[in-house]
């Protein structure tokens, strides 16, 4: 109504983020040089400090044993140019000074960086090899998981090919041409072939089958790119880690296979 006063009571500002403090953490570092660095990843590790997760991450344990990350990249994500998730394990580049980070960055914009996993997933895709070529977007029920969608969504793509077969199982190596959250597992449940231990995207049937299995059977096996100074090709691997190794061999056992 006209005279009517309308008042606005406005949430505080939030408060600035503090920049994440250097913790003793064990590293296993695959290569270092001036410009950058390779680490293999634990399962459990969360990548950098996020809400529910403001200390133990990679990123405190790296600003303690390279302090001068401090600075370089993104606010609170020092060196930081691609992640993985907390329960997969393997390998993840970090950059060491800002054209190394800028470049780096920059190949993974363009999609130039090849990365290569391992998965263990229920059942034997059929064929034993091919793409899996599927936006995603946010679940719409869900918002803390994502799902394939045929209305918009993100270009996600990625190859698959069966490794070994088990019992009622296969072993994949996967390769990822985009590098959405969550893609290998959500394309591999979206196929019928979720992975083992996957807490998320499995079915409440198929998490019941694996008590033994302590987290999502997924690994980054391998990235391939170019040294971000040199120019020249680099190419890091990281060893499968025993947990996976572990349940390689269960499932060996129950199919009367031998490795």
């Amino acid at each position: 109504m006209t005279g009517d006063q309308v008042v606005v009571h406005l949430p505080p500002a939030p408060l600035a983020a503090t920049e994440p403090v250097a913790e003793s953490i064990p590293l296993s570092v695959l290569y270092e040089d001036h410009d950058m660095l390779a680490i293999d990843k634990p399962a459990g590790l969360v990548v950098h400090p996020a809400p529910g997760h403001d200390r133990g991450t990679l990123v405190n344990a790296l600003l303690h044993r390279y302090p001068d990350l401090a600075g370089i990249g993104g606010a609170g994500r020092p060196g930081i140019v691609h992640r993985l998730d907390k329960d997969t394990s393997g390998v993840i580049i970090i950059a060491r000074n800002q054209a190394a980070y800028l470049a780096l960055v920059h190949q993974f914009r363009q999609r130039s960086v090849q990365k290569e996993y391992r998965a263990i997933v229920r059942g034997v895709p059929v064929p034993v090899a091919g793409r899996i070529d599927a936006a995603l977007a946010r679940h719409p029920r869900d918002r803390q998981r994502f799902a394939v969608t045929h209305h918009g969504g993100r270009a996600a793509l990625t190859y698959f090919r069966v490794i070994e077969t088990l019992s009622d199982a296969s072993l994949l190596g996967v390769r990822i041409a985009t590098g959405r959250t969550h893609q290998i597992r959500v394309h591999l449940a979206w196929r019928g072939h979720p992975v083992i231990g996957d807490p998320r995207y499995g079915s409440r049937a198929q998490r019941r089958r694996d008590p033994a299995v302590p987290r999502q059977m997924l690994h980054a096996r391998r990235v391939g790119f170019m040294h971000p100074v040199s120019g020249l090709p680099v190419e890091i691997s990281a060893p499968v880690p025993m947990d996976m190794q572990a349940v390689l061999a269960r499932l060996r056992s129950a199919s009367g296979t031998a490795h």
